[in-house]
């Protein structure tokens, strides 16, 4: 049979082997490229033992920095871990010290990267980098804050850390972004209790969601969901409410009735008033309904 390629007709057996062809040549390519890459990991890995095994420390350190000026880490952080013991009581450790906790932030190593930090302060107190490695230090935890979903053992030490260095050092043109950082880890927090207290209102858990949502009321006053919140306390124990027996719901819609009310106090002003203004005449139906 004839098969129309790229403009030529071809017989079944002729495009079988363009095919073939083809896939030879792709896999030839890659090997080759394979090939080249590995040269070149086993070139520099030959460079990187060659310095690290010269008796120069002096040499070994500009190196080190050249590397890290070009922005090549896992290199300087190789060359820095060997030269550290020499420099120990030398002028120099604090800058290589320095670098070297940066080499591992910058892999993006950061549980690494906040004990080097935490270490620095330790070592060099009086440093006149010590604000700036506290603040790193605190920043370090925030990078390995996780999404919303998991634990957030990391956000509230970020938090914690971010909070110390404003107290820490009043001065700090940093304060801003750290006063940013913590209101970026509280609305995480905020987020994970929402979607906490969404859960339970999801699968009929109505009194728990009512209690979840009344309790991300009170830890986060401020939100600017108050009034989502509020709407889904009311949503909650009106569905609450709704699957009691019949000598119960006329207290526990009264209960509705009081949270609409609180609602219109607390925001008169909001879009969902209109929606809690529905429930408040629904319970208060209810009530007259069941007495």
């Amino acid at each position: 049979f004839l098969r129309k390629f790229c403009g030529y007709q071809l017989t079944l057996h002729s495009f079988m082997k363009y095919c073939w062809i083809i896939i030879i040549s792709a896999i030839f390519f890659v090997g080759c490229r394979s090939s080249k890459t590995a040269s070149k990991t086993n070139t520099t890995a030959k460079r990187i033992s060659k310095i690290l095994k010269n008796p120069d420390f002096g040499y070994k350190l500009r190196i080190a920095e050249q590397y890290f000026v070009k922005k090549k880490f896992t290199k300087a952080q190789l060359l820095f871990e060997d030269i550290m013991p020499y420099y120990k009581t030398g002028k120099e450790f604090e800058d290589i010290y320095y670098k070297y906790a940066y080499c591992a932030y910058y892999q993006l190593d950061y549980m690494n990267a906040e004990n080097l930090f935490k270490s620095f302060l330790e070592i060099f107190p009086n440093s006149t980098k010590s604000e700036e490695v506290d603040y790193m230090r605190a920043y370090s935890f925030y990078k390995q804050s996780p999404k919303a979903e998991l634990d957030q053992t990391n956000t509230i030490k970020a938090m914690g850390m971010m909070q110390t260095f404003i107290n820490t050092h009043p001065g700090s043109a940093r304060i801003k972004e750290a006063n940013e950082i913590i209101d970026i880890c509280r609305a995480k927090l905020e987020l994970k209790d929402y979607k906490s207290a969404q859960l339970y209102y999801d699968i009929g858990q109505f009194r728990a969601a009512g209690v979840a949502f009344s309790t991300l009321m009170n830890t986060y006053p401020e939100s600017a969901k108050g009034d989502e919140y509020k709407l889904m306390i009311i949503k909650s124990y009106y569905r609450l409410e709704e699957k009691r027996v019949e000598e119960k719901k006329v207290k526990r819609f009264t209960q509705v009735v009081n949270e609409c009310n609180e609602f219109a106090d607390r925001f008169p002003e909001s879009k969902l008033k209109k929606d809690a203004e529905d429930f408040l005449t629904l319970s208060q139906t209810n009530i007259k309904n069941y007495k």
